[in-house]
């Protein structure tokens, strides 16, 4: 399977101040996002608010962004939920528009048992020719899914890779041991991106690659290259950024971030709200610190 690549960003998705999706934004986002260092975008995840998206609102993106950068980098969709036969659905209906993989993020609120898991993905998997990216948060999902349940769905062929945003490195090192031969492992967190490739891992799915991807590839073309002082000198430098963007829930610091360089982040969907005027300053110090071109 070849890599998606070693940096990707889950894009928020711009609003209106209707509410409404702001697609020419979304474009323009996208296209600034490749320029500045992201192998991929993984569209309507969980930084794209994808929970109060309709299916009509995230196949349109897919469609947005595809046309923007789809010749340059890896489109993967956000397609999973908490619904199997609603899953197979959306991501059969992305397929048809031409995405280059999937994300599937566990199922949330329902809490199924390791089996349910397994049957899930397997049931959407089989499903589609798309490649497969599972992806595990239980912060926001409220359950786990297991390095064993994970290391059986690896041996699915078109199931490549994982987001593992658990938070915990034994976690990951388990699936790195276990995995089928050439599973890819991607950090969900930022902060412990260079931790997950010292296990095995590959890269990050990123929240912090809005801001800081070009900084973050350097940070793991250092920790390939051996040079793992470099690596570690960059992680440390980014660190207090990887820790304002969840000052409060994501993705409002985020978007807030992209705002103040003057890209057009768009407004916050409900429930989502602004950030209070503490946050926003806690997040411009750290951004000023890091040199982070500012407008406004």
């Amino acid at each position: 399977m070849k890599s998606f690549g070693r940096v990707l960003t889950a894009m928020v998705t711009p609003f209106h101040e209707d509410f409404s999706v702001d697609y020419t934004a979304a474009a323009e986002l996208a296209k600034y996002l490749v320029a500045h260092g992201n192998d991929g975008l993984v569209v309507a995840g969980s930084t794209g608010e994808s929970a109060t998206l309709s299916n009509e609102e995230k196949l349109r993106l897919f469609s947005t962004v595809l046309d923007a950068v789809g010749d340059k980098a890896v489109v993967v969709a956000g397609t999973g939920s908490n619904d199997t036969l609603a899953s197979i659905k959306l991501t059969q209906e992305a397929e048809k528009l031409g995405v280059h993989a999937a994300m599937l993020v566990g199922p949330y609120y329902n809490k199924p048992p390791q089996e349910g898991f397994y049957q899930h993905f397997k049931m959407i998997a089989e499903a589609t020719k798309l490649p497969i990216i599972l992806y595990n948060v239980p912060g926001r999902t409220a359950s786990n899914v297991l390095p064993p349940t994970i290391a059986k769905l690896s041996q699915i062929p078109n199931i490549v890779a994982v987001k593992e945003a658990s938070g915990s490195l034994e976690q990951v090192s388990e699936i790195v041991r276990t995995a089928a031969p050439g599973f890819q492992v991607y950090s969900g967190d930022d902060s412990l991106t260079l931790p997950i490739l010292s296990v095995g891992g590959c890269g990050i799915i990123s929240v912090a690659g809005h801001v800081v991807a070009e900084r973050m590839q350097q940070m793991i073309a250092a920790y390939f290259a051996g040079d793992v002082k470099k690596a570690r000198d960059i992680h440390l430098e980014l660190t207090p950024f990887f820790k304002v963007i969840f000052v409060t829930t994501n993705p409002i610091p985020i978007k807030t971030a992209v705002t103040l360089m003057g890209l057009k982040g768009g407004t916050l969907r409900p429930p989502m709200i602004p950030p209070t005027a503490s946050e926003t300053e806690q997040l411009r110090a750290v951004m000023q610190s890091l040199n982070v071109a500012m407008k406004g």
